[in-house]
């Protein structure tokens, strides 16, 4: 009874619990030093707790157990404990655990729900790779591995490293296989694995052109009955067939495999079925492929299937059958959305952001690849089956015309017609083409402007430049964006000599469009024509980067570097540009004499010489040519070869007597003197005025004492009186007449050129000649022998070069035709 206390009347019965216990405040936990010593040591212990009751209205009470009598127990924070051990025995506890209690606590033990105490966990232990399992799941993984790698080295285009990393994953597989029968595990061979090694290596073998060995392993997997659908990989032999032309095997195989696969898978049957088509097509059996052809369009029509059947009935001539597949063809489904989804509602700002995001993404640029195809092939079926599905082309045209409108197609009609109008130029009936042509000038603008631009280049082609000006004014109001048409307006400025315009024109186009490669080449035309030589080659060195085998574009980089002579005089970098235009078009007698000029201007004989006989080999009728030859073995004393050049140069312009001159003096100079005489005689009789060949005949016949030595004398007397009447009549006229004087008896020469080579041969020495020493003077007054003597020859290094109006007429036109 002494811990009962009685209540009193004054007493407070709530009094005490609003007094602050200390053990609460926080800031005062720097000064708590049982907190601070419970920090300190190690897993947050705290030493034995004894912080005595606080004081309050209801004293402490004893608290009663099962194994001891009601004993008060005090916590360091002022609370009676519920889990203390009594002399070594722990009472029992209630089911609740959540805060780590638990009943088998001992005297002494410590707050650890965590675990935290009982040190760090027990090292993992190794794995033991020298056991036959560890060993074959490594293996295992190294062959993944090198399918893997040989996969990835195929993809990055490395074909041969592709195909050793397979062999090496063949060899790892047999090592494995081997492992596993001495290991007793031969019943767990891993098939897949297998299966994937030998695919893999036949599929390389086959990139890597192996045909063969290819086989034989679609063979091993073929063969092998544990492995489940290998017959499709028939596919895969049958293509190789293909490869090798054993067009007979190949369809075997196909076959085998279309047997093996179900009904189920529908699309590879048709591959399958469409690829015998094809087949059968490369062995010229088009009934067999139509056959194939007409079930695909009858169970999954395609594109691609429907222009194949096209030109299998065009093959055999079957007109209403290509009218039938035509119609099947533009009717194909594409699954292809309508373009107009892409464009912008402006109603939903969530919808617009998803069509930014959709229209230019691989779905859409797939779809427009498709249409693309589609499109291609319509236009080229009707291309194909117009003139042959009709009487006429054009009454072909028109139905192809009509039966494209009807369809889901209807903008090709216009493209059809425009086509029909190219296909009235090729069969030159320009006046149908540019009718054709007039009739899209009312329509829309993007039609209209390719009509006009097609009709402002025929117009061009016929030099009638004003109404190719007209029609390019047209083509440039309807679409400002055409690239073809401002070229054609920028053409008509360059026959007009404004090139400066034209360069604008040239420029605007480059800004429309900056892969137009005929307007750069154009461009650097009219540089060049401006006297702008930098500029030019910049323009066609941009060219070159773009058309890496334009032979065209090599030519005029050879051009550029010899004519500016101040800055570009590099013969070796016009000859090495030259090089280049000959390794793509070998046979350019062209470019093989403007290499043989340059070398000549070297100083090269010898590589002249080959570059100029090779020119004269694949175009004989160049007369600059000839007469370096010519020249070149008089010059080397092999005047009997020289015959052969003057010969052929007098077959190509017989009205020239200078080059009958030049083969009796070959004849002369080689000392047949006969064979001289006859062809002076010839001379004579064609050209009876001229007085060189009335001179050699006086001195041959007096040199060979015959009579008619007297004749050809008086002649030539009479001849000569009437050159001094002619010259002075053309003192008093025009110097056409003076020209005309000389030119009557040495024959007149067309350019600078020629006349730098007829000096050359003038100036050939004499050896062995008896006729020079007689009179050489006499001569000299109005002819000099080709074969006279003379200090020194000029270099032709300074010759006319090759006109470059060709290459510009050439490109000014042919590209400008719009696809």
């Amino acid at each position: 009874m002494e811990h009962v206390h009685l209540a009193v009347e004054e007493e407070d019965l709530y009094s005490g619990y609003n007094d602050y216990n200390p053990a609460f405040d926080s800031e005062e936990l720097e000064n708590d030093v049982g907190f601070q010593q419970a920090v300190r040591i190690s897993h947050g212990r705290r030493p034995p707790m004894t912080a005595k009751f606080p004081g309050s209205a209801i004293g402490p009470r004893p608290l009663a157990t099962s194994f001891g009598a009601r004993i008060p127990l005090a916590s360091s924070m002022g609370r009676t404990t519920t889990g203390a051990v009594q002399d070594g025995a722990a009472r029992p506890m209630t089911a609740v655990r959540a805060a780590g209690y638990t009943s088998s606590l001992t005297r002494g033990s410590t707050f650890d729900p965590l675990g935290q105490s009982r040190g760090p966990a027990a090292p993992l232990e190794a794995k033991n790779e020298d056991t036959p399992e560890e060993k074959i799941k490594i293996l295992e993984k190294k062959v993944n591995d090198l399918i893997k790698e040989s996969c990835m080295a195929q993809s990055s285009g490395v074909s041969q490293l592709a195909l050793e990393k397979a062999k090496e994953a063949g060899r790892k597989e047999r090592t494995l296989v081997r492992q596993r029968e001495q290991s007793g595990n031969a019943d767990h061979v891993n098939l897949d694995l297998t299966y994937s090694v030998l695919l893999n290596l036949a599929n390389q073998y086959a990139n890597n052109d192996m045909f063969p060995e290819a086989l034989n392993s679609y063979q091993v997997i073929v063969k092998n009955k544990m492995f489940s659908n290998a017959g499709r990989l028939k596919v895969n032999m049958a293509n190789i067939y293909v490869k090798q032309k054993s067009y007979p095997k190949a369809i075997k195989f196909y076959r085998m495999a279309l047997d093996q696969i179900s009904n189920a898978h529908k699309e590879m049957r048709i591959k399958i079925m469409q690829n015998i088509g094809v087949v059968f097509v490369r062995m010229g059996q088009y009934s067999d492929a139509i056959t194939s052809f007409e079930h695909i369009m009858s169970e999954s029509p395609n594109i691609k299937t429907g222009f194949n059947l096209i030109l299998c009935y065009y093959a055999i001539g079957d007109r209403e059958r290509m009218k039938k597949a035509f119609q099947k063809l533009i009717s194909v489904p594409l699954g292809v959305d309508d373009e107009d989804k892409y464009l912008p509602s402006h109603e939903d700002a969530d919808s617009e952001m998803v069509l930014e995001a959709i229209k230019n993404d691989r779905l859409h640029q797939m779809e427009r690849d498709l249409k693309v195809l589609a499109e291609k092939y319509i236009m080229t079926a009707a291309k194909l089956i117009a003139p042959a599905i009709e009487t006429s082309f054009v009454t072909g045209f028109d139905w192809c015309v009509d039966m494209v409108k009807s369809s889901q197609y209807v903008e090709l009609a216009n493209d059809l017609e425009i086509n029909k109008a190219i296909t009235y130029l090729r069969q030159k009936d320009f006046n149908q083409a540019v009718e054709t042509l007039k009739t899209f000038e009312k329509k829309d603008s993007r039609v209209k402007s390719a009509a006009a631009t097609n009709l402002s280049f025929l117009y061009f082609l016929e030099k009638d430049y004003d109404q190719a000006d007209r029609y390019a004014d047209l083509a440039v109001t309807a679409d400002r964006y055409n690239p073809a048409a401002i070229i054609n307006k920028a053409n008509i400025m360059f026959v007009k000599q404004d090139y400066e315009k034209a360069g604008e024109l040239y420029k605007e186009a480059l800004r429309n469009d900056s892969s137009c490669t005929e307007a750069l080449f154009n461009l650097g035309l009219s540089y060049k024509a401006l006297n702008r030589l930098e500029e030019a080659l910049d323009c066609f060195l941009k060219l070159h980067a773009i058309l890496r085998n334009s032979a065209q574009v090599m030519y005029q980089l050879a051009n550029l570097y010899p004519t500016d002579r101040e800055m570009c005089d590099d013969p070796q970098q016009a000859i090495e540009w030259l090089l280049q235009v000959l390794s793509v078009t070998h046979t350019d007698p062209r470019a093989l004499a403007k290499l043989g000029e340059l070398y000549d201007g070297e100083g090269d004989k010898s590589q002249a010489f080959q570059y100029y006989y090779e020119s004269f080999r694949y175009f004989p009728s160049n007369i600059e040519v000839i007469e370096w030859l010519g020249a070149y073995y008089i010059e080397t004393q092999f005047c009997e070869k020289a015959i052969l050049y003057f010969e052929r140069a007098t077959l190509i312009q017989p009205t020239q007597v200078k080059w009958q001159l030049m083969v009796a003096s070959c004849y002369r100079r080689s000392g047949n003197y006969q064979r001289a005489l006859e062809t002076y005689r010839d001379i004579h009789c064609k050209f009876t005025d001229n007085m060189e060949c009335l001179r050699f005949l006086v001195r041959l016949c007096t040199d060979m004492g015959l009579k008619e030595v007297q004749e050809y004398a008086t002649k030539l007397k009479k001849a000569e009186k009437m050159k001094e009447i002619r010259e002075q009549r053309g003192k008093s006229g025009s110097a056409r007449g003076r020209r005309e004087g000389r030119e009557g008896s040495a024959g007149s020469t067309d350019s600078s050129r020629r006349e730098r080579l007829s000096a050359k041969m003038r100036s050939l020495p004499a050896s062995n000649e008896p006729y020079e020493a007689s009179s050489p003077k006499e001569m000299d007054t109005s002819y000099v022998d080709p074969l006279g003597p003379q200090t020194e020859r000029p270099k032709t290094g300074a010759k006319k070069r090759l006109e470059d109006d060709d290459f510009a007429d050439e490109e000014l036109g042919d590209d400008l035709l719009p696809e």
